[in-house]
């Protein structure tokens, strides 16, 4: 009902005040410290949160509003020009680790699948520098980010509470998978950033494009082969 939506929605500004104050008491008593610049700070969540978008709350699917999550660092060894700009740069929870360690001067085991995300902010100099000799390591860190990633949540309770799903990601394109149904999706981001207009044609009342064809087929391919290793 509007009145839940109205509730709910006040509360959870409330919560996102409380936070916002929380992290600024934070700041200051690093500031009084004077450890502010000599501290590296995270800001982020694990998910996003529906507000009625697509006639969900809470999280769960692998919309935008559930996934697509904020992410500030404030870092000492922040390359000048990046201060103050925005990455948009594919960037998962399992970076969080190995960006917290490498800033600690430990190396991440190699069985972790994230990377260190400063090397989205650092200069090339600096990384050669903390890196000292180890020149594989540094033409690691410095090779291509990623452009895609394999995304799931498992089954809650029951396939009528919270079925499982699973998805493939990229900027232009998103791949839907249910599990349970066999049931497919695929979104033009660029287009319809909403997702509110699922580009496969189930009812066959309209063709799907050659050029969208071959996206999904392409799309399906990759899906599995991610989903399979």
């Amino acid at each position: 009902t509007p009145e839940k939506q109205q509730s709910m929605m006040k509360n959870y500004y409330r919560m996102a005040s409380e936070v916002d104050s929380a992290c600024g008491l934070i700041m200051k008593e690093l500031e009084l410290q004077g450890e502010l610049n000599n501290t590296l700070i995270i800001f982020t969540t694990d998910n996003g949160n529906f507000h009625a978008e697509h006639g969900l709350a809470d999280k769960w699917y692998p919309h935008q509003e559930s996934i697509r999550v904020p992410l500030i660092i404030k870092d000492p060894r922040m390359a000048p020009e990046k201060i103050g700009t925005v990455n948009d740069d594919f960037t998962l929870n399992i970076d969080l680790a190995p960006t917290i360690l490498s800033a600690a001067g430990i190396d991440p085991l190699e069985v972790m699948m994230g990377r260190d995300m400063s090397v989205l902010y650092r200069t090339k100099p600096d990384l050669e520098t903390q890196h000292g000799s180890q020149t594989e390591r540094v033409a690691k860190e410095l090779s291509p980010w990623r452009t895609e990633f394999f995304y799931e949540h498992p089954q809650l309770f029951s396939d009528d509470f919270i079925p499982a799903s699973e998805a493939l990601v990229r900027k232009d394109y998103k791949y839907f998978y249910w599990p349970a149904f066999g049931w497919e999706q695929l979104f033009n981001l660029k287009d319809d950033p909403i997702e509110d207009s699922d580009m496969i044609d189930r009812n066959k009342t309209t063709n799907m494009t050659e050029e969208n064809m071959a996206i999904l087929n392409e799309m399906r391919s990759r899906f599995w082969e991610l989903k399979n290793l």
